[in-house]
Parts: structure tokens; sequence; C-alpha cells
């Protein structure tokens, strides 16, 4: 197999749960040397969720290719263990809130001028600036926050989330973005001076708003809560079909309505003056979807996904996570893989996301015991004896 992209980067971990380690995460699946630095008492994602005794299967696929050292950074010696590491990385993430990483002197000027070259990413509930810059701001925060949670739900019900932690994991793929695009121009620079990056939990969310924003801003259009529609294009929605399971359909655009109308047998609403234009459709699309979801309930799930397979129109059955891992597709892309785990059991995770043709990514091993690499990394990096590396155990730095 080729050579991982990103082999031979280092990158030093100081962050917790969510958003900071899935930089981590995507960074390490393609060959970075990613240390993660947790507290002795381990990352609090270690709790979260099912799993074996001490260790959630979450944790398992987020911790997975990286070196696990378990540092206390509230003692003088474990900060300048961790500054000392920062020497010898190129890149830097964090998740702390603003401003204790000051406390520590492992901000960014701090590092910054130790080691000029370095990317230093830090993620935080709404940025490093500004008058909310110090509140405590988690995904939940940012969701609501950043515009997502008021319109996600039904008009006659509350806000509601999307089940998952979808504020972090956007901001981790800016963070990705944001450190990939200071590399390059690193690389690409006399000096090769690193850069700041700063990411804010709401300004992520914020950033995949699409028309919410602009909306408002030039035509004063506040968006509401309405279910599972597209508020700009019609028909977009989840159906139910006979055998109590349901299907997304999506046959929005000029070329898709008319082939989902032929599939239904209703060459009749093709003709309709309401059904005629996307504004139409937007206009009377609760009429619309009665009329799909009547045609849907006749038919099992299967046939369904068939047909319109076959007529060209975009459709799916909404999916389990049991649905997922039984799906030909999923296993033909190969999304599902098995990797060692500590103990020698294999564990299951998501494989690597995107897919490099020449230099793919690759799940080499899952998480693992607090502390795991403590000891090799101090010695391969900072070539540490094992006298010096008890020492430091013995007073509590190390785990």
């Amino acid at each position: 197999m080729n050579e991982m992209p990103l082999r031979g980067l280092r990158v030093l971990e100081l962050g917790q749960l969510v958003a900071a380690p899935s930089v981590g995460r995507l960074l390490a699946d393609f060959g970075a040397d990613v240390i993660k630095v947790e507290p002795l008492s381990g990352d609090p994602l270690r709790h979260w969720g099912a799993g074996p005794t001490g260790s959630s299967w979450w944790w398992q696929m987020q911790s997975r290719n990286k070196r696990l050292i378990a540092i206390n950074l509230r003692t003088e010696a474990g900060q300048q263990l961790a500054r000392e590491l920062a020497q010898c990385c190129d890149v830097l993430v964090e998740n702390f809130r603003p401003g204790r990483l000051k406390q520590w002197d492992l901000h960014y000027e701090k590092v910054a001028e130790q080691n000029p070259g370095i990317v230093y990413a830090s993620i935080s509930g709404f940025g490093q600036t500004g008058p909310y810059r110090e509140r405590a701001g988690f995904g939940n925060i940012a969701e609501s926050m950043g515009g997502i949670r008021y319109i996600t739900g039904f008009p006659d019900r509350p806000p509601v989330r999307t089940g998952v932690s979808v504020g972090d994991e956007i901001a981790a793929l800016h963070a990705v973005i944001g450190i990939m695009f200071a590399l390059h121009r690193r690389e690409n620079t006399p000096d090769h001076q690193g850069d700041y990056v700063d990411v804010a939990l709401t300004e992520s969310v914020l950033s995949i708003s699409e028309g919410l924003m602009p909306d408002y801003l030039n035509g004063g259009l506040v968006q509401e809560r309405i279910g599972n529609s597209l508020l700009r294009t019609a028909p977009s929605n989840i159906y139910p079909t006979r055998d109590g399971k349901w299907i997304a359909i999506g046959a929005n655009s000029p070329g898709t309505f008319p082939k989902l109308a032929q599939a239904m047998g209703r060459p009749d609403i093709i003709d309709n003056p309401r059904y005629a234009t996307n504004e139409g459709r937007v206009e009377y699309s609760h009429e619309l979807d009665e009329v799909i979801a009547g045609w849907t309930q006749q038919q099992d799930i299967n046939s369904l996904v068939e047909l319109l397979g076959e007529s060209g129109v975009p459709a799916g059955p909404v999916m389990s996570a049991k649905d997922i891992a039984e799906d030909p597709q999923i296993a033909a892309r190969e999304m599902v893989t098995f990797v060692p785990g500590e103990d020698g059991r294999e564990v299951g995770v998501l494989n690597v996301v995107p897919k490099l043709k020449a230099a793919p990514g690759k799940v080499r091993t899952a998480g693992g015991s607090i502390g795991r690499d403590t000891d090799q990394v101090l010695r391969d990096v900072l070539n540490y004896s094992d006298d010096r590396i008890e020492a430091l155990r013995s007073t509590g730095v190390l785990r």
C-alpha cells in the first residue's frame, strides 16, 4: 500500500469528548502521528454510551490510530512536559475554554515562541474573541445559538436536536480544513511560519444554515420549523409504507418530479397548474405530500425502493444502525471494518471517510487504556530515560 498522505505529520491533541478528538481522529486516519493527551482519569468520552468496562465503543472509534498518553496538566511539571511535546509537533489541537491554556503557558503565543512553525487549532463554543468568548459552550448550545435547533422539528412542537453531536463534528471538519490551509501556506512561504486556527462551534453550525441568514438579511424572512419538508423546494419528505417503514423521496427538480408522477401512475399531477413550477409545489407541498403518502402506504418498502430506483427518482429507506450494517452498498464500500482491540477482541468501527485512491487512509488500531503509550512517546519523542519517566510518575504527573 502507498504511504498515507499525512505520514510524517505529528499532532498533539489536547482535548476531550468530541470536537478536538474528532480532529485528531481524522488526521490519524490518514497517517498523522497523533499524540492524545488525557487527564489521569481519562477522557470522559470513555464513559459515554455502551461498551467494555471503562471504555465505550464510541471511545474505541474516536481514539483509534492515536498514541494515548496521560498527563496531569494541572501541575507545572505536566505543563512543561506538554510544552516540550508541542516543540516536536507540527500541529496542536485543543478545545479548552478560552483562557485555560494561557493559565498553563500552553497558549498559542507561548507555544509558537518555541515552535514558530506550529499550526495551532483552538475549538471553543464562541471563538477566541467577542463578549461570549469565556462562556462554556457544548454542541447542544452551539446548535441552538447557531440557528439549526430553531428550524428543526414541527411547527406545533418544541425545537429538537438531530440525535448526534452535529455542532462538534462540523467544527472538527472546519478545524481540519483550517489546519490543511495553514500547513499548505507554511510549506509555500519562505519562513515556514505556522498559524492560529480559531474555530467556534456556533459559527460552524451557522456556516451550514444555507439560506437562513440571507433570507433574513435581505428579505426580513425568519425561517420557522416545517417538519420533514424542505423550505425552498418540493416534494422532498419521508413517507410511510405498508409494512410500517419510512421512505425518503426527493423528486424536487424539474427532471425528477415527472418521473415520480409516472412511477405513481399519476400523469395527471404533472399537468396540474398548482404543481407546474417549483414555487407552486412548495406552496402546495402539504397537499402534494398527502397524495404521495397515500400512494406509498399501499406498497412495501423494498418494492418502492426498487420501483423508484428504476424510474430514476432519488429515494431510500430511513435506516437504523442495524439496517445500515446489513446494507449491501455499505458492505461494497467497506464502510464497516473490524480492528484489533487492546484485549484481543475485534472492535467494529466505521471506516475512513473520504476515500483516496492513491493514498487511502486506514484504521490500524482501536482505542486503548488510559496512558497506554505514555512511556513509548516520552522515549521516542523526547528521549526521556526510564528513570526520568518513573520520577514523573512517582510525583503524580503521569498515570
